[in-house]
């Protein structure tokens, strides 16, 4: 004990010898003492007055005071002594804890003048407390034939002083099974393990009792003890094993609560609940116990409170593992905080040009600006940066300063403008991230042509078309802008067959639209080519050229042209048919073509009239004409063909053409003299046309036909009748009249005695008549047996009259080319079967 006061003396003296000569040098402020804790109520600190060189008994003329920065009074000033004493019993422990060194600060204060002196009072630690166990018994379970130099961990004891004082050394009662190993942490504090020397057997001894002492190094010393009940389960052989001894993490602060710190993991080889493992802390201060929480089933640690950097930098934690047999192993988790970067850098842009022009060399300056950063350190250090997809580059100048300069050429038509994001990162971690974003724009220059939509262009143009229709547009774009981009179009120099484009061909300078001023004939021009300009308004001007091609398309406008046969003014042709011609036999072949195309032109050919349907046929689309049935006796010798040829166009468009087939028995020379055609069958067709015209005046014209219709029937009657009465030749009418023919002259004819008269109505024409020409010439007999007058030559023909009423038949007759003048061809004979004057028949 006086060793102790002869230590504070020294203390104190050493104390006025530095108060001294900072009062001597003028720039002390704060004056120190120490004091240790527990010192009674009254017990002298130190005579301020003294060591502050002050007159005792002016310091209450002065109003000296003490003024204490702590909520609790520990000091008072004795005025009349100078004297610093201890006003209540100080426990160092219970004010400053594990801090050392443990601090008291106030102040003395003097009037008149006023002065103001720092006091600092260190309180220094005493071996006033035990080592402490948190309990008086520990259970520890350990299997039998747990493995020699097995460690076990024990709970750590407690002492609340510090340094010397704290707890030193751990000791163990003596055993023959264990042995106590102790070891010391990063703070210096010691705890110990507890190893096993000799296997441990369950049916020797099923439990043991250990004794764990804690001593201090105080003087004097302090213990502590706990009792470790140690029992022995039957075999589980198998510990639970981490997969890492100790698991160290950096956790950021101001981590949200529930953030997964880390996960630790152990793996049991045993099956069943020896293999199942929970998770539990183990020799954790309370201090760490607020701010994590361990999940006993996964073994997840999570943030429980709030951490701070400030507080603590580290944390030690201790981590066991127990299976359901009671192994269990041991693992370390540290746990460093690191310090948080709040503070993002900033971008300040000095200058910007906002718009520059395409055609900017590389290097050109667009925008200057500073980067800083309020903090310090890595985290106040900057990196800035640009996207990487655009043509600009970033130059480092003066410090903090950058320059945005062009990189690569631009080109306005591909990219009009740029928003270019310039990012400041600095190098905390976790790094913070402001963003800055310029607009650039860039201005256009004439480099682009126009360019069309298509590389060539077709187009379709009905034939026959209006003058001034739309045929079809071209289109041409230029990327450039405002007067570069207007495009005007125009048709270059050229010719449609002998004529310039300009005459047939119109383009419309500002949409492109192509127009045909005149109409067109797909016969004469199928097709043709044009070539178009476009050029845009830009200084100098550029453009681009397009090959248009028209394409006339047909139209049915043209009729069928028939070749073969001839179809002219003239007699048509004969076509000879035999008539023992089969069916199937080619008679001829209409040959026609047509100036159209396509299925325009496609011909077919049918027979519209006929003057026998059933006898011939006409192919589809060969034109070839045959017969469909074997040719028979009646059929008439002429036969009058009409065949129709149409277009497959829409409307389609036809023509005809008229054959003349006879039907006949040879081909000889002498035999194709007798088939020529009366003059008047041949004009039939002219007569039947002038009969159709004269219709359209008849309706005047009809009163006044009758009349002479009339007027020429009553002539024609009486003419013939003084006709037969000039020659002396009675004509009557005999009732008794026979007409077997044994009773008439061998001739053919009937007697003289009677008068024949051709009577016809009103309404025939020529058209009535069938005109037919005997095959065989009749022969000759003669004229005076067959009471005729001209002894010239006679040629006879047989009868082939036929009686009908008001209609007479009409025979064709040969004459040979020999006969002379009055050489008699033929004799009508007709009949009446009227009596009197109705009966009479004459002949003209």
């Amino acid at each position: 004990m006086a060793g102790g006061m002869e230590n504070r003396s020294w203390k104190r003296q050493v104390l006025c010898f530095f108060l001294c000569l900072c009062v001597s040098l003028g720039a002390c402020e704060t004056i120190r003492y120490s004091v240790p804790e527990e010192k009674k109520s009254g017990s002298l600190v130190a005579n301020i007055a003294k060591d502050l060189k002050l007159d005792v008994g002016k310091l209450s003329g002065r109003s000296a005071r003490l003024i204490s920065k702590s909520s609790k009074q520990y000091f008072e000033l004795n005025t009349r002594s100078g004297d610093v004493i201890i006003k209540e019993k100080i426990d160092r422990e219970d004010l400053c804890g594990q801090s050392d060194p443990c601090l008291l600060q106030f102040e003395i204060v003097l009037e008149n003048p006023l002065q103001l002196y720092r006091i600092e009072v260190q309180i220094d630690d005493v071996n006033d407390n035990s080592p402490k166990f948190s309990k008086n018994e520990f259970p520890l379970e350990l299997p039998e034939q747990l493995p020699v130099n097995s460690h076990f961990p024990l709970e750590r004891a407690q002492d609340s002083d510090i340094g010397t004082n704290g707890i030193q050394s751990y000791a163990i009662s003596s055993n023959e099974h264990f042995s106590l190993d102790v070891h010391s942490r990063g703070d210096g504090s010691k705890y110990a393990e507890l190893v096993l020397e000799k296997q441990l057997d369950r049916e020797e001894q099923a439990q043991l009792m250990l004794i764990l002492t804690a001593a201090d190094g105080g003087l004097p010393q302090r213990t502590g003890t706990a009792r470790i009940r140690v029992n022995v389960l039957d075999s589980n052989d198998n510990f639970p094993q981490f997969s890492q001894s100790v698991y160290k993490v950096q956790l950021m602060e101001n981590s949200p609560k529930g953030t997964l710190v880390t996960k630790v993991e152990a793996s049991d080889l045993d099956q069943g609940s020896n293999a199942e493992i929970t998770y539990s802390f183990r020799q954790v201060p309370d201090k760490a116990l607020k701010l994590f929480q361990l999940n006993p089933l996964t073994g997840e640690i999570t943030v429980l409170g709030i951490i701070d950097f400030e507080d603590a930098a580290m944390y030690e934690i201790e981590i066991q593992a127990t299976d359901g047999g009671g192994l269990y192993a041991h693992c370390k988790v540290l746990v460093q905080i690191k310090d948080m970067n709040d503070n993002a850098p900033e971008v300040t842009l000095t200058s910007l040009t906002s718009t520059i022009p395409e055609d900017s060399s590389p290097e050109t300056v667009v925008a200057l600006f500073r980067v800083s950063d309020r903090d310090s350190g890595d985290n106040g250090r900057t990196l800035c940066s640009i996207q990487d997809n655009v043509p600009f580059a970033l130059k480092s100048t003066l410090k903090d300063y950058y320059e945005l300069v062009t990189q690569k050429p631009l080109d306005r038509e591909k990219v009009p403008e740029y928003n270019i994001t310039i990012t400041a990162t600095d190098r905390g971690t976790p790094r913070l991230t402001s963003v800055r974003v310029i607009r650039v724009q860039l201005s256009d220059i004439n480099d682009n042509p126009p360019v069309f939509n298509e590389s060539s262009y077709v187009m379709y143009l009905k034939e026959n078309n209006p003058p001034g229709l739309l045929i079809g547009t071209v289109r041409a774009a230029d990327l450039d802008t405002e007067q570069n981009a207007k495009v005007t179009y125009s048709a270059l120099p050229g010719n449609i067959g002998d004529f310039p484009f300009s005459s047939s061909i119109s383009i419309n300078s500002e949409n492109g639209n192509v127009y045909a001023l005149q109409s067109l004939d797909y016969e004469q021009t199928r097709d043709f080519q044009v070539t178009v300009r476009a050029a845009d308004g830009g200084s100098p001007p550029l453009s681009s050229e397009v090959i248009v091609r028209v394409v006339i398309i047909d139209e049915n406008d043209n009729a069928p042209f028939i070749l073969y046969p001839l179809q002219n003014s003239s007699a048509p042709a004969n076509d000879l048919v035999p008539r023992s011609a089969e069916a199937g036999y080619l008679v001829t072949k209409v040959v026609a073509v047509d100036g159209d195309s396509g299925q325009n032109s496609w011909l077919s050919y049918q027979l519209l009239k006929a003057t026998d349907p059933s006898l011939f046929a006409v192919g589809l689309q060969t034109g070839e004409v045959k017969t469909s049935r074997p040719i028979t006796s009646p059929d008439s010798v002429k036969q009058k063909l009409v065949v129709l040829v149409r277009d497959n166009g829409e409307p389609p468009r036809s023509t005809t053409s008229t054959l003349n087939v006879l039907l006949v028995d040879g081909f000889s020379d002498a035999y194709m003299q007798l088939l020529d055609v009366p003059q008047e069958e041949e004009q039939q067709d002219t007569l039947t046309l002038y009969l159709v015209i004269s219709l359209s005046f008849i309706s005047f014209l009809f009163l006044v036909s009758v009349v002479t219709i009339v007027a020429t029937r009553l002539y024609k009657t009486r003419q013939c009748r003084e006709q037969y009465v000039s020659s002396s030749r009675n004509f009557y009418c005999d009732p008794n009249f026979s007409t077997n023919p044994a009773e008439t002259s061998g001739t053919g004819t009937l007697p003289q005695s009677y008068c024949y008269e051709v009577c016809l109505t009103t309404g025939s024409g020529t058209s009535e008549f069938k005109f037919l020409r005997p095959l065989v010439p009749s022969l000759p007999v003669d004229p005076i047996a067959a009471g005729g007058s001209i002894l010239d030559c006679q040629i006879n023909s047989s009868l082939k009259g036929e009686k009908e009423s008001g209609r007479a038949s009409v025979s064709e007759d040969s004459i040979p080319r020999s006969s002379g003048e009055g050489c008699i061809v033929n004799k009508v004979i007709g009949i009446n079967e009227n009596c009197d004057q109705n009966g009479w028949l004459s002949y003209q």
